[in-house]
């Protein structure tokens, strides 16, 4: 096709009518073709469960002018498939027009390519559309070094509704509901009106309460989920009676406007949206007759090997085999005094690694899962606690064997050699190795002697030694059992013991591990000293397990220790110089230990035969 005939087909001044003349773009042009000058992907950003879906930027021309605009998700087929390219021909199908920061933007919901009508360079001499000299919202379309961006300071500004058409067809990713055209979740913004969505509630929450001096009130969220994304929507007061029996679990609704669209609070939810919903008198929910359309729900896994290179505090999602489960044990907050009930589960995947994941409150209570279920979470924060642990969110949710996919793999890989498997736990050190490119070195006891880690810097090192003493007098101390406290308790000598730090008497304290070791290994002996994961590890019970038999079974009590004699593991070790009283001498620190990898051992030794046979 000629460049004369593309500059013919090119529906000039389209922009113009889109942005400044709403109410009759659609009668003056009713598919606008136009011509793509720039394509650029958005910088992939890291959320609860990994990467954020891809996302596109382009700039598009009538001839006359040019506008950014960002390609919805589900119009990321034209990309892929290599179909639109700079300078191709777009007829743009259905968008959604908003005013950011002063400029303006399409939201490309469906777009076709017009391939017949060729590729060419740019035609004509586009301008950029001048924006209405009115102040805007900002959100997250932002960026620089873009076709026709210009570096601008931001300033507190305010939003201005623009025009939205969904376009026709058999396959538009907007359709109708009676009246209403259906967006997807991914198209909502506070500049949308007159939407529904139809997605599926995949969480509900319980009903909260709260008190405070100006008044009380209730609230409850739901997450919502289509095939574009997913959202929270929170109902207050009235709507909790109005809409909290009406929304179940696991089913889907049309849920239609009017319903406040905001910028979500990202403490109350784990979910990847920039928005959130709110719930009016005059919202309308109602349960949607088809209800395979919409996705079950979507998970963002990562494997428990990588948790170590994810950051403290974000969230995930992790699908494992329930190797352990622990009983309900309550704690109280320091910060509100209030109890919480807490279960702890150990998880294994076939990465080889294990990890602890804490639920909470009812969840706890009602948890019944049986060990060598498979388990998805949804909704974990990362902690650095002991190395890497998890923690289910109030938002997240738990499926016991699920039917997708990777459940399915992490079944079959158990049964077949999972279930003998050691697995490898977290460290304290990982995060950081990671981030300063560190690789600790695997040394043998007369090298950490006579290299003499430790003496000047704070030095860390792998060890692969046998347990030959345990010492068993002050092997573990009373701690507190608020969450993250840990500090040693007093006994009140009625029964009862307090925390100074935490302000609080407990009923029994929580016994944690503070022991010395002494390895060996063919070329000496050293002094470890060991926390309360590096315990668990060597005597493969609890210190509360351990104490209740020291104080109900004498003669079970050393048997244990002397079990876990000559026991061969693998130790991550820091070497730092202590002070006592005016002594100095270096301390060795276990930050983790495990269970020797024997197949990974052996590979090792024979790449190291391997090597001396070439050198020989």
């Amino acid at each position: 096709m000629s460049v004369a005939a593309a500059q013919q087909a090119i529906t000039q001044g389209a922009l113009d009518a889109i942005f400044s003349d709403p109410d009759h773009v659609d009668q003056r042009f009713p598919v606008p073709v136009l011509q793509c000058l720039q394509i650029k992907p958005l910088a992939a950003q890291q959320n609860a469960g990994g990467q954020q879906p891809e996302r596109y930027r382009v700039v598009l021309s009538d001839i006359r002018n040019y506008v950014q605009c960002m390609l919805a998700t589900q119009a990321n087929h034209v990309i892929h498939d290599g179909s639109l390219v700079r300078g191709a021909l777009v007829r743009v199908k259905s968008y959604q027009a908003n005013m950011v920061k002063g400029k303006n933007i399409l939201i490309i919901l469906e777009l076709e390519v017009a391939s017949e009508l060729g590729v060419h360079e740019r035609i004509g001499e586009p301008q950029a559309f001048e924006a209405k000299s009115q102040p805007a919202a900002n959100t997250a379309i932002g960026g620089s070094n873009f076709y026709g961006a210009k570096n601008e300071s931001p300033a507190p500004v305010k939003s201005e509704p623009m025009s939205s058409r969904m376009g026709g067809g058999v396959n538009a990713a907007p359709h109708s509901h009676g009246n209403n055209v259906i967006y997807p979740i991914e198209a909502l913004s506070p500049y949308t009106h007159k939407w529904t969505i139809k997605a599926r509630v995949t969480q509900k929450s319980d009903i909260k309460t709260w008190h405070k001096a100006s008044g009380e009130g209730k609230l409850f969220s739901v997450n919502l989920l289509d095939e574009s994304g997913e959202i929270r929507a929170t109902g207050f007061n009235e709507q909790v009676d109005q809409f909290y029996d009406l929304l179940q679990e696991g089913q889907v609704y049309y849920i239609s406007y009017p319903c406040r669209v905001t910028l979500a609070k990202k403490q109350f939810t784990n979910l990847p949206n920039d928005y959130e919903l709110t719930f009016e008198r005059d919202t309308v929910i109602e349960k949607a007759e088809d209800q395979s359309s919409v996705p079950q729900v979507r998970f963002n896994f990562v494997s428990i090997q990588e948790l170590q290179s994810v950051e403290k505090d974000a969230t995930v999602d992790v699908v494992g085999v329930l190797k352990e489960v622990g009983d309900v044990n309550q704690i109280t907050s320091k910060n509100t005094g209030k109890p919480f009930d807490k279960r702890e589960l150990t998880l294994v995947d076939d990465s080889q690694f294990s990890v602890r994941v804490t639920i909470w409150g009812k969840t706890a209570n009602q948890f019944s899962a049986q060990p060598e279920s498979i388990v998805a979470f949804k909704g974990l924060k990362v902690s650095d606690f002991g190395g890497r642990s998890l923690s289910l969110l109030a938002s997240g949710s738990m499926s016991v064997d699920p039917d997708i996919e990777e459940a399915h793999r992490l079944k079959g890989w158990y049964d077949s050699q999972g279930r003998t498997d050691s697995f490898a736990t977290h460290n304290n050190m990982a995060s950081m190795g990671s981030a300063t490119g560190r690789v600790d070195q695997t040394k043998v006891i007369s090298q950490v002697k006579d290299e003499n880690l430790g003496m000047e810097n704070t030095e860390y090192f792998n060890l692969k030694a046998t347990i030959v003493f345990i010492k068993q007098d002050n092997f573990a101390y009373p701690a507190c059992s608020s969450e993250q406290c840990n500090k040693k308790v007093v006994d009140q000598g009625d029964g009862t013991w307090r925390c100074e730090k935490c302000d609080i008497v407990h009923a029994r304290p929580q016994y944690r591990y503070i022991m010395s070791v002494n390895v060996t290994d063919h070329t000496g002996q050293l002094w470890l000293s060991c926390f309360d994961d590096v315990g668990r590890v060597v005597m493969g019970m609890t210190a509360d397990e351990l104490m209740e038999i020291k104080e109900n079974d004498e003669d079970r009590f050393p048997a244990i220790f002397e079990a876990a004699n000559c026991t061969k593991l693998h130790f991550r070790c820091r070497a730092k110089m202590d002070t006592y009283g005016e002594n100095q001498r270096v301390r060795y620190q276990v930050m983790s230990a495990s269970q020797i990898d024997y197949r990974t051992e052996a590979t090792k030794l024979s790449d190291m035969i391997k090597q001396l046979s070439v050198g020989s």
